[in-house]
């Protein structure tokens, strides 16, 4: 059975939404961040990203972390796009240009999107969004953002998904890097048809499900 490491409240979301979409069972074990821990240490510690139990699973100390059999994988997109590949249905590439496209879209995110997005999350994280320098930071993050939206409010004008027209692992693993800057509503309402298609994919019973046992977890 599919075990998934790491706490809803982290990037470890993309792979309990997609564990859900996909419709398999999975075990949880719930590894915080070690910095959410006073003495991440301690006899008495939970399981941590710092916790020796937890490092020889994945020596990075880093969540999320799955284990599928004997393959343990870290790295949440790249753990999606496996999934959907090992379990396909209509998540997975139905061909392999349809795959390749997949992973372009996942990299992109990877790379041109969630830098600026996590830029925000965190300035919020650590309530300095009402700062000078917290809203000197946003600013810079939404400025960046810009280009990478308009391709992707162009790549959807005929279309309401990234690939195929139907809603891939791709489409997951950009709702879920976009989720971070979501604060920034102006960034989405000057794009409709982003804005449309990431409240497409967060209407998703999957989504749902996800956001619903989130929100039960500590801050």
């Amino acid at each position: 059975m599919l075990t998934i490491y790491g706490v809803y409240r982290s990037r470890a979301s993309r792979n309990y939404w997609m564990a859900r979409e996909i419709g398999i069972a999975f075990n949880s074990v719930p590894v915080i961040q070690a910095g959410r821990v006073a003495n991440p240490l301690a006899v008495d510690a939970p399981i941590n990203t710092m916790s020796p139990e937890f490092l020889a699973i994945n020596p990075m100390g880093m969540i999320p972390c799955i284990k599928d059999g004997d393959l343990v994988m870290h790295e949440s997109l790249a753990i999606n796009l496996y999934l959907a590949r090992k379990y396909g249905g209509p998540l997975a590439g139905k061909t392999v240009e349809e795959e390749g496209m997949m992973s372009m879209w996942t990299m992109w995110a990877a790379t041109e999107v969630e830098p600026y997005s996590v830029a925000i999350v965190r300035i919020y994280d650590n309530a300095q969004e009402n700062s000078e320098p917290g809203k000197a930071g946003i600013a810079v993050a939404c400025r960046s953002l810009k280009k990478p939206l308009d391709v992707l409010e162009k790549h959807l004008q005929n279309q309401d998904y990234l690939v195929g027209n139907r809603f891939t692992a791709a489409d997951l693993n950009l709702a879920e890097v976009l989720r971070y800057a979501q604060t920034e509503q102006e960034l989405f309402d000057a794009r409709p048809k982003v804005k449309a298609w990431i409240e497409r994919c967060q209407s998703r019973d999957g989504y749902k499900a996800m956001q619903a046992t989130r929100g039960k977890e500590p801050v």
